[in-house]
């Protein structure tokens, strides 16, 4: 069976739930609504899933067109309003400094509320929010390597939106994406090379929906993938950058360029 997308996701703001799309463009920075957002700390600092998994349990939706920006809190409430920035500010996004905009509206002090700290929302500026910025503008994880994982923990599947990735395909072996580092790949009518495996941290220890601990995710992948030779450790899926920009939607072959 040749290769196929199976399932597209993404999130507006950077460590809120990730919800299914059937299509999405691929641009040379990634999808462009992917991440636009993010979250810091009062000094500035990066705040995601590793520092409040219950973030995870706020679903995002995003139109650009209109600036329209609604988060709806797993308790049923939405808060929804129109973007307007306010001033530029410094932040650290993992340990290198960014420079973003500060979302002036309800949104701050409602994620403050439900995480249990002060948190402000930012607006990316001249980048996404995505981790590895153009170069990992895409990633890609097979539905086999979910299947593998899940094997090795006795359980019956593993979800995949716990590791957060962009594109899942079906029609490969399992960790078969791990040769394809440093290969170019046709996904859909985007050409993407890819450039490294997604090492994993505590985030995919933590049920996508309520942002809870309760898979050992990180102790698996270090028992049976431990010492492979990759670009990061504890991997589990592949990056890349977009070198041919283009439409992708669930159904769309894969393979290689």
């Amino acid at each position: 069976m040749p290769a196929v997308v199976t399932a597209l996701a993404t999130t507006p703001v950077k460590a809120l739930r990730v919800v299914a799309r059937p299509a999405l463009e691929l641009e040379r920075s990634g999808v462009a609504d992917d991440r636009r957002f993010y979250l810091v700390d009062d000094r500035g600092r990066l705040i995601n899933g590793k520092h409040v998994g219950a973030l995870c349990a706020v679903v995002a939706d995003y139109d650009h067109a209109d600036r329209r920006l609604s988060l709806t809190f797993p308790a049923g409430g939405v808060v929804s309003g129109t973007v307007e920035l306010g001033e530029l500010v410094d932040t650290r996004f993992f340990s290198r400094p960014a420079r973003a905009h500060l979302v002036l509206g309800p949104w701050s002090d409602a994620l403050s509320e439900h995480a249990g700290q002060p948190l402000r929302l930012v607006e990316a500026s001249g980048r996404s929010g995505v981790d590895r910025g153009r170069a990992g503008a895409v990633s890609l994880i097979s539905r086999a390597s979910l299947a593998g994982l899940a094997h090795v923990a006795g359980t019956g599947d593993v979800d995949a939106r716990r590791f957060r990735m962009l594109v899942e395909i079906d029609g490969v072996d399992a960790h078969e994406e791990d040769a394809w580092v440093g290969e170019r790949v046709r996904i859909g009518a985007a050409l993407v090379r890819f450039g490294g495996h997604v090492g994993r941290c505590s985030t995919t220890t933590l049920d996508p929906e309520s942002g809870r601990p309760d898979l050992p995710t990180l102790d698996l992948l270090r028992f049976y993938r431990g010492d492979l030779d990759t670009t990061e450790p504890l991997p589990f899926g592949v990056y890349g950058e977009v070198l041919e920009p283009g439409a992708v939607a669930v159904g769309d072959p894969v393979e290689l360029a």
